[in-house]
């Protein structure tokens, strides 16, 4: 009896260790035997208002998501998916009027026009605007959160390409 229970013990822990499921989360559907790599271009900044490092920081943090996201090889240009577009709004409008008639909110909002070229299968390419915006209270200075607002929209706007081009939720 004690050697049956033994068995059966152990053929519950051999099927244990030997069923094992896994899930990926990053969401990316995308057939690594035809698609390796991805040219993600610099994005220019063209809106009437400038923020010097917006251009830089979009660039890099679009490539630095699908970095750690994919398996694709991030080029200049030439790759077998192709991203590129340019900064066009970067706003600031004045949002919630307080009782003494100055805003009490203003909107930093920034807006890019992306171009998505899939050399492998040109039916998924695409182009679109993604626009994102962050609120703060008007007491505060741009300059004082300006970074911190580009930084968290930036993230946003990245997202949202990632999942329009190989997530495509």
């Amino acid at each position: 009896m004690k050697n049956v229970r033994l068995t059966i013990i152990g053929l519950f822990v051999l099927l244990l260790n030997s069923c094992a499921i896994s899930y990926k989360f990053n969401g990316a559907s995308i057939d690594y035997a035809t698609t390796h790599s991805i040219a993600i271009a610099d994005f220019p900044n063209m809106a009437p208002l400038v923020y010097a490092p917006l251009s830089q920081e979009l660039s890099e943090g679009i490539r630095d998501l699908f970095a750690r996201q994919t398996r694709l090889e991030i080029l200049r240009k030439g790759g077998n998916l192709e991203l590129e577009g340019e900064i066009t709004g970067y706003e600031i409008t004045p949002m919630a009027i307080a009782a003494d008639s100055y805003a009490a909110e203003t909107k930093l909002t920034i807006t890019v026009q992306v171009r998505f070229t899939n050399n492998v299968a040109p039916e998924e390419s695409f182009e679109k605007t993604y626009t994102a915006f962050q609120t703060f209270d008007s007491n505060k200075l741009l300059n004082d959160v300006q970074e911190e607002l580009c930084n968290i929209m930036i993230t946003e706007i990245a997202e949202s390409i990632y999942n329009d081009t190989v997530a495509k939720w």
